[in-house]
């Protein structure tokens, strides 16, 4: 007949943890041997404090040996909860929950000869493990949540500071490039970043489309106005044109002369244009009232007498004119030259040798303080001003980089990296006081 088997206790599960049984000492077999006896029959008990219970039977095999295979199971299960134990920080949090169930189960009357208060509170410590990485895990999932959040938030809050900005103080381009660029990397983070609970992302989003709406109102506007303002510029000056070429024809000589320094006070007075309709409407300006002027000198070309007389006098207001160089009071050298002007228009023409000469020079006292009047506009304009800040405020920054980046050099120090730094340095401080000295005079 064949041998008998062993009949299983209450629990033969196969371990959840380790695929196949370990080996096992014959000294680890017998230490956990000492837990349990046989019975005559050959029923296996196991000692649990001051009480024993049955495990299983294996009748018709010396005691050892039916103590020897319920020690081996306790010592498989006790192998299961050390390599449970070791897997840990492998395990997802899953996994780690369905283990601990099953091992508990396991462990509830074991059908094993051994220690099991020894493996019960091992596997309480275990437990505790497994808690704690769960803890761990919980607590870096909340630090890269939150510092996703920050992040987002920091894209977010810059995007609603340059919306936020004085329109007169906007570097359109700039602006515009920045918030595409946020947007972009907003897009990133949701693909390949860590994710972010969906309240508080629709709440940053809400923000985030808030800031670039009001920043395209913002811009639609601004362009809007300046379309106004160049629009009202352009009628101004349209009808300045018409006055003059009505007046081309006037041989009022004196009257017409000083109505043409009135319009030309007033083309001034009306801003610019774009340089392509602005230049269109003074070649325009320029060809009636070079009109009007060369039917003057046609009318008194007969006398010299009188042109040489009025050479005299026009080299006179030339000189004065010229003194009004290089302008140190600006709405003064602006009077004077009007009433020097004026003077000029009642004096006629001059001999025609001499007339491109004198013309030449007058004009270019008129030039000049025209380019002051220009500049001084210039340096009053906001979108200039607004410019040049930003350029400084860029250039700043370089500067406090690199002279960062010095000092942690010149600690290692590798001279001709410090050489290099040094040079750079010293080319972004000159450009730095080149754009001060440019904000100073106004934009060149």
């Amino acid at each position: 007949m064949p041998r008998p088997g062993p009949r299983p206790g209450p629990l033969s599960a196969a371990p959840v943890v380790a695929p196949t049984a370990p080996k096992h000492s014959d000294a680890a077999v017998a230490k956990a041997s000492q837990w349990g006896r046989v019975d005559p029959d050959g029923t296996v008990f196991v000692r649990e404090g001051k009480s024993e219970r049955a495990v299983g039977q294996f009748p018709g095999v010396a005691a050892a040996e039916a103590l020897a295979l319920y020690a081996r199971r306790f010592l498989d299960l006790e192998a299961q909860v050390e390599l449970f134990d070791a897997r840990l920080e492998q395990l997802a949090q899953k996994d780690m929950d369905l283990t601990l169930s099953s091992l508990k189960q396991q462990l509830a009357e074991p059908a094993a000869v051994g220690d099991l208060a020894g493996l019960r509170e091992k596997y309480r410590a275990v437990k505790a493990h497994a808690a704690a990485v769960r803890a761990r895990i919980e607590a870096e999932r909340i630090a890269i949540k939150t510092q996703a959040i920050a992040e987002r938030t920091a894209l977010v809050e810059e995007a609603e500071k340059l919306a936020s900005q004085d329109t007169e103080k906007i570097v359109w381009k700039q602006v515009s490039t920045r918030l595409r660029e946020i947007l972009d990397a907003w897009r990133e983070a949701q693909r390949s970043g860590p994710r972010v609970d969906r309240a508080t992302e629709d709440d940053l989003w809400k923000r985030f489309s808030h800031a670039r709406a009001t920043f395209d109102r913002k811009r639609r506007s601004y362009f809007a106005e300046v379309d106004k303002r160049h629009g009202a510029t352009k009628a101004v000056k349209e009808k300045i044109v018409e006055e003059a070429e009505q007046l081309s024809n006037s041989q009022d000589w004196a009257g017409t002369g000083r109505e043409f320094r009135a319009l030309m006070d007033r083309w001034r007075a009306a801003g610019r244009l774009g340089r392509r309709e602005d230049d269109a409407l003074w070649e325009r300006f320029r060809a009636a009232q070079d009109k009007f002027f060369q039917a003057r000198e046609a009318l008194h070309a007969a006398n010299d007498a009188e042109r040489d007389t009025n050479l005299k006098a026009k080299l006179a207001l030339i000189t004065q004119a010229e003194q009004l160089l290089p302008v140190t009071d600006l709405a003064a050298a602006k009077t004077k030259l009007r009433v020097l002007q004026d003077q000029w228009d009642k004096l006629g023409h001059v001999p025609r040798k001499d007339m491109e000469r004198v013309e030449r020079r007058m004009k270019a006292v008129e030039d000049a303080i025209r380019s002051e009047d220009e500049r001084s506009w210039r340096r009053t304009n906001p979108e200039t001003m607004a410019r040049v800040e930003s350029m400084t405020s860029q250039l700043e920054a370089v500067i406090a980089g690199l002279e960062g980046k010095l000092a942690k050099v010149k600690a290692s120090g590798d001279a001709a990296a410090i050489a290099a730094l040094e040079d750079d340095l010293k080319g972004r401080r000159a450009m730095l006081r080149s754009l001060q000295d440019s904000a100073g005079r106004g934009w060149e």
